[in-house]
């Protein structure tokens, strides 16, 4: 998947080439649309939403709470009203009953029927996320975890990988 796309796509040019901008300069959602193959910012909002909250059921709170200070930036420069907010507030769970259960409750790990491995981790993310059916699930995954990496520090990064069960680990460094 390219890390840069064109400026103004929809825009026919004659003669000039239009200059791509680096993955690190798009919006959020954009990044996460562009790798994932998503086809709107509502689709990469929803998935995101869902992926944090698997992440955050992982992690102690006051790790969760680590990583939100750190994620601060607009999602996508819009006027639309439902997509006006920041990272963070997609981290924090923009529905208040899961935002708050997820303070509550101890991490999902270890024994038990809520501990949460790999192949739980995706199996939420694909039923819980609204995914469109054409859809890589791990794809999605992917350009979530790399425009999140895109906007944490190394210890915030490396933190997380620590939550993270096998398979999503090396997901989240192959992002």
């Amino acid at each position: 998947m390219p890390d840069t796309v064109d400026v103004n796509p929809n825009q026919a040019t004659d003669t000039k080439t239009r200059e791509p901008i680096d993955s690190k300069d798009m919006p959020f959602l954009e990044k996460i649309m562009v790798k994932g193959e998503l086809p709107d910012p509502y689709d990469a909002r929803d998935i995101t939403e869902v992926v944090f909250r698997v992440m955050r059921d992982l992690m102690t709170t006051e790790a969760a709470d680590r990583v939100a200070s750190e994620l601060h930036e607009e999602v996508l420069h819009t006027d639309e009203k439902a997509l006006q907010m920041e990272i963070t507030d997609l981290w924090r769970d923009t529905n208040p009953l899961v935002g708050f259960l997820s303070r509550v409750r101890p991490p999902w790990q270890g024994p038990g029927i809520f501990k949460i491995d790999s192949d739980r981790f995706l199996f939420r993310v694909a039923n819980e996320g609204g995914m469109p059916a054409t859809a890589d699930r791990e794809q999605v995954v992917k350009a979530i975890f790399s425009a999140t990496k895109d906007e944490l520090s190394p210890e915030r990064i490396a933190e997380i990988a620590s939550w993270l069960p096998d398979h999503i680990r090396e997901l989240w460094e192959q992002a």
